[in-house]
């Protein structure tokens, strides 16, 4: 039975996230559930994107991941099953799934079966009604092409500012991810970091070197590291850089070889 992962904006307090995975048991009880988050900020569309994308690598493939944050729900978007890396993606066409979109490989199927969804859905929750179902009915095994219909022209979220090489031999980037612990994640490649020494400015603060770990820090201390998203991190030992720094998504930051 497959993996279906939830990615949500729903929260834990008012018990969406529960119903949604009763009606996917009912369909498949076999089915293995992973939440993913359900704390992604309301209908913020890019935040979830990319919480998907960085999991999308960890999971096996045909696994079915379930994600709504659906600022349109009840209005003229489709629903969206997406057959690409491997996975099955399943959810409102509103730019969500970007990142497998852009598998030049991906098959593209707007969901409009009504059989396969609850009876009489409701206008306000589709993850309920169709989306939950959907997945469930996929992993049973069923194919996409028997849930919908092939479709063209999906929403894709405009590109986010690249991190740059800069002609001085620096690099520019910005945070795109904040965490629950208040670690800055940004855009700058590991990669680019790796074989030289380098300082660090952000938000008017200067860090002398990258670190390892957060524990070559004091507590308290501002320090820079390769995420384990494998970009690079701007964080506090034991505390909040985005609090310390008063600082969050877009902020930019800037590499200097040291």
């Amino acid at each position: 039975m497959a993996i279906i992962t939830l990615t949500t904006d729903f929260g834990l307090a008012d018990g969406y996230v529960g119903i949604m995975k009763g009606v996917i048991l009912r369909i498949a009880p076999e089915a293995r559930l992973v939440d993913l988050s359900h704390e992604v900020p309301a209908q913020d569309i890019r935040r979830a994107s990319a919480v998907l994308a960085r999991a999308i690598p960890y999971f096996p493939d045909g696994t079915v991941h379930l994600a709504v944050v659906d600022p349109g729900v009840g209005g003229s978007r489709r629903a969206l099953i997406v057959a690409a890396l491997g996975s099955f993606f399943v959810g409102p066409d509103n730019g969500l799934f970007s990142e497998p979109l852009a598998d030049t490989n991906a098959r593209i199927y707007a969901a409009d079966r009504p059989e396969f969804w609850l009876p009489a859905p409701s206008h306000t929750f589709h993850g309920r009604d169709i989306f939950a179902p959907l997945a469930a009915h996929l992993a049973l095994g069923r194919q996409p092409e028997e849930l919908g219909t092939p479709a063209g022209a999906p929403v894709r979220l405009p590109p986010a500012p690249a991190p740059r090489r800069l002609p001085d031999g620096s690099l520019g980037g910005q945070v795109v991810h904040v965490d629950r612990f208040g670690n800055l994640i940004t855009d700058v490649p590991g990669a680019w970091l790796a074989g030289r020494g380098w300082s660090c400015r952000i938000a008017g603060q200067s860090i002398d070197r990258l670190s390892i770990s957060y524990s070559e820090a004091e507590r308290g201390a501002l320090l820079a590291l390769v995420s384990s998203a494998g970009t690079l991190e701007i964080a506090v030992r034991e505390g909040s850089a985005a609090a310390s720094l008063g600082v969050g998504t877009g902020e930019p930051v800037l590499l200097l070889p040291a």
